[in-house]
């Protein structure tokens, strides 16, 4: 998928306002948030218990909700205590806090977002936890401010499919990650392709919002191969929720109410929340 830059400066616009009213408060949740997370005791996500409640416990009750992601990738990250993580897209900041208990206070969880009502959300739920191994920077995930070499363990949790240049984004993790570095990502990944239908992928892409997570969407195919361009190796893509109809938010129900039946459930269904994982090289 190409983009150019007036598009990319305009989904980049889209995906910071309606993330800025989320942390407000005042916008629908994406199908990131309403497919794909648990009942964390923060609002209506049902769907997928993402994360277990011991790992909440260590958290006060109300920083539970402050999700918008489609899985668990600190859990699926393995962190260990002394490392050094960054969260691309950290939204109000629940990864960055577990990441932080995890890698205890030998260890760093930074924070990266562009909306500034998430970051500000993200630093009242990090004083509410008394987190003091963390830190929530400002600034696009396609140019990390961060230095080469410097982070053991990249996640990131429904975001990725939101920005306009994946490659960018993929080539500046493998940039920031010391070599042997792991990367361990949960985003909505398509399942194949969107070929076989009665509609084309692009009529598909244009009736959907970058917002709500699935127009921007890679196949599992094509994110192997940004990461492997990227330089890295141990790549692995593997599907842990497959959407349903029942999933689907109002965006979806508006988008997709022309077509039959049967292919609304066959569209769906090649949505997926997926884990991604991979591994820097070491060098030699």
């Amino acid at each position: 998928m190409s983009t150019n830059l007036s598009n990319a400066e305009a989904i980049k616009s889209a995906v910071r306002d309606h993330y800025g009213q989320a942390a407000r408060g005042g916008a629908e949740r994406s199908c990131c948030g309403d497919g794909g997370s648990g009942d964390t005791g923060g609002g209506d996500r049902q769907t997928l218990p993402l994360y277990r409640g011991e790992e909440l416990a260590v958290l006060p009750t109300e920083i539970a909700g402050d999700s918008w992601g489609c899985g668990n990738p600190v859990a699926l990250a393995s962190l260990r205590p002394g490392e050094v993580v960054l969260d691309l897209g950290s939204g109000g900041g629940l990864d960055v806090l577990l990441a932080a208990q995890r890698v205890g206070p030998t260890g760093f969880a930074y924070g990266l977002d562009m909306t500034d009502e998430m970051l500000a959300l993200a630093r009242r739920n990090a004083a509410r936890a008394g987190a003091a191994n963390v830190a929530f920077l400002k600034g696009d995930i396609e140019a990390i401010p961060l230095d080469d070499a410097t982070v053991d363990v990249i996640i990131s949790n429904c975001v990725i499919n939101l920005t306009p240049d994946k490659g960018k984004v993929l080539r500046e993790a493998w940039r920031v990650l010391r070599p042997g570095g792991r990367l361990a990502i949960s985003d909505i990944v398509i399942d194949g392709g969107l070929d076989g239908l009665p509609v084309s992928e692009e009529q598909i892409r244009e009736a959907l919002s970058w917002v709500g997570c699935i127009a921007g969407a890679l196949t599992a195919a094509q994110y192997r191969e940004l990461l492997v361009a990227a330089g890295f190796a141990e790549v692995d893509v593997a599907v842990q929720h497959r959407y349903s109809v029942a999933d689907l938010d109002p965006q979806w129900a508006r988008a997709v109410a022309t077509l039959a039946p049967a292919v609304v459930h066959d569209l769906v269904g090649r949505f997926t929340s997926s884990a991604i994982t991979a591994r820097c090289p070491v060098e030699s």
